[in-house]
C-alpha cells in the first residue's frame, strides 16, 4: 500500500496537527506500508522542494504570488493551482494507491481534482472544518460571506471524496448531518504514545526559582494563546481565588495571537505578581515547565470549533500523569470522565473554573488514584497504534489486495 499524504504543515514545526501527522506516518510504516509526504505552500515560504525533519522526507511546495493573489480570496486559489501541480507530479512518479488529503479543504479540493483526473481515490481526513477555524484565527464571523463560502466548499469536498476520516464523534456527526453516509466515515480519533510519556519528573528547582516560583502553587497552560483556550478566564479564576490560596501563581507557557491581550488583562486585574509568562520555549525544553505544574488548566470557551474538535493536549495530560482541569465543551466532554481522569467545569464561567481549581488542590489524598485510571485509560483505548490501524480498513475498501512494500 503506497499512501500519498497532502498536508497543511509539518515538522519541524511544532502543533497538534504535526505531532499527529507523525503519529500516522509513524504506525503506518509499522503496519508495512509506504508513505509520501506533501505539504502545501500553507506550511511556509521555501525554495526546495523537499526537507528532512523528525526522520522524515516531505516534499514541499514553493509558492509564487500570481495575478489571482492580489484579489479577496485570491491567493487561496494561486495556493491551490500550485498545490495540484505538486500532488500530479507525484502521482505520475510514485503512483500511489491513495491520495489521503488532511485538512484544511484547501488540501482536499486540489486532491480530488489531480485524483479524479488521473484515477486515484481520495480519502479526505476532516481534522477541523475550515469555516469553523476561520471563526478564530481569522476573525470571520458565523454567518458572513466568506463562513458560508468556506462551508459550501467543505460540504463540496466531503461529498466528493471516496472515503472520509475525522478525528472525533462531534465532527462525525457534523459530516454526517450534510447528507454524507455513515459508511463513508470512519473516526480515527486523536491518541497518544504512552511509552513516550513519563510521570511528572521532580521540578527544576533553578528554573522554579528563575521565573518566581519558589514555594507557589502553580495553575498553568503550555500552548498556542488563541481566543478559543480561554485563558483571559484562568486570569479571573487567579484573581477570585488570590485571598483564599496566596501562595497561588499562574504560569502561561507559549505565545500567540493574544499574547498582548492576556498582558494588558494581567496587568488591569493587578495580577502582575501572580501571573508569568515564560514566551515560547524550545520544544525540547517544554517538560521542565510542565514539571513546575501542579494543575493544568484547559478552558475552552464554548463555539463550534471546540464543541466539535478533540484536542491532543488533555490526552498528553493523563499520559503523563497530569493532574488537570477543563471545560465541558464537546472536544473535553469526549475525552474526559469528569472525577475519573480529570475535572470539568461549565465553560465559559471564570467563578467555576476557580471551584474546580480549588477543588483539586483540596484532594491531594486522591491524585494518585486519578492519575492511574487516567493513565490506564490512554494506555487501553488512546494508542496511536489501535487509533492508525482503523485506516486499514478505508484503504481496503479504495483498493485490490496488494502484497505488502517497503516504506520510504
Amino acid at each position: 500500500m503506497r499512501i500519498l499524504h497532502v498536508l497543511d504543515h509539518s515538522l519541524p514545526l511544532h502543533s497538534g496537527y504535526a505531532f499527529r501527522t507523525a503519529a500516522i506516518l509513524h504506525e503506518q510504516r509499522a503496519l508495512g506500508w509506504e508513505t509520501i509526504q506533501l505539504t502545501t505552500p500553507r506550511h511556509g515560504q521555501t525554495r526546495d522542494e523537499h526537507e528532512e525533519a523528525g526522520g522524515w522526507l516531505f516534499h514541499r511546495t514553493p509558492f509564487r504570488r500570481g495575478p489571482l493573489s492580489t484579489l479577496p480570496g485570491g491567493r487561496y486559489v494561486d495556493e491551490m493551482r500550485a498545490t495540484a501541480g505538486r500532488i500530479a507530479a507525484l502521482v505520475l512518479e510514485r503512483r500511489p494507491d491513495v491520495i489521503h488529503a488532511h485538512s484544511p479543504v484547501l488540501n482536499a479540493l486540489p486532491a480530488l481534482w489531480v485524483g479524479s483526473r488521473l484515477g486515484v481515490p481520495v480519502v479526505y481526513e476532516v481534522r477541523a472544518l475550515w469555516e469553523d477555524a476561520a471563526v478564530d484565527h481569522e476573525s470571520t464571523t458565523e454567518g458572513s460571506f466568506r463562513y458560508r463560502l468556506s462551508r459550501v466548499l467543505e460540504s463540496f469536498a466531503l461529498r466528493r471524496a471516496a472515503r472520509v476520516t475525522t478525528i472525533c464523534e462531534g465532527l462525525r456527526q457534523e459530516i454526517a448531518g450534510r447528507g454524507i453516509g455513515h459508511d463513508r466515515i470512519t473516526v480515527i480519533p486523536n491518541a497518544v504514545d504512552p511509552t513516550a510519556f513519563t510521570a511528572t519528573a521532580r521540578p527544576d528547582a533553578e528554573l522554579r526559582h528563575s521565573l518566581g516560583l519558589h514555594g507557589a502553587l502553580v495553575a498553568g497552560f503550555v500552548g498556542s494563546f488563541y481566543a478559543y483556550e480561554g485563558l483571559d478566564l484562568l486570569i479571573d479564576a487567579a484573581a477570585m481565588l488570590a485571598d483564599r490560596e496566596p501562595a497561588l501563581r499562574v504560569l502561561l507557557v507559549g505565545g500567540g495571537p493574544q499574547d498582548s491581550v492576556l498582558r494588558a488583562l494581567v496587568k488591569s486585574r493587578g495580577m502582575a505578581d501572580r501571573v508569568v509568562f515564560t514566551g515560547r520555549v524550545p520544544h525540547a525544553e517544554v517538560s521542565r515547565y510542565y514539571d513546575l505544574i501542579d494543575v493544568l488548566a484547559y478552558p475552552r470557551r464554548s463555539m463550534r470549533l471546540t464543541e466539535l474538535v478533540t484536542p491532543l493536549k488533555p490526552l498528553e495530560a493523563m499520559a503523563q500523569g497530569r493532574m488537570f482541569v477543563a471545560s465541558d465543551v464537546g472536544g473535553h466532554k469526549e475525552l474526559v470522565r469528569d472525577g475519573e481522569t480529570g475535572f470539568l467545569f461549565p465553560a465559559g464561567d471564570a467563578a467555576a473554573l476557580a471551584r474546580a481549581l480549588a477543588g483539586v488542590l483540596e484532594r491531594r489524598g486522591d491524585w494518585e488514584r486519578i492519575r492511574a485510571q487516567a493513565r490506564r485509560f490512554v494506555e487501553s483505548e488512546r494508542t496511536w497504534a489501535h487509533s492508525v490501524a482503523r485506516y486499514a480498513a478505508v484503504y481496503a475498501d479504495l483498493t485490490p489486495p496488494q502484497p505488502a512494500r517497503g516504506c520510504a
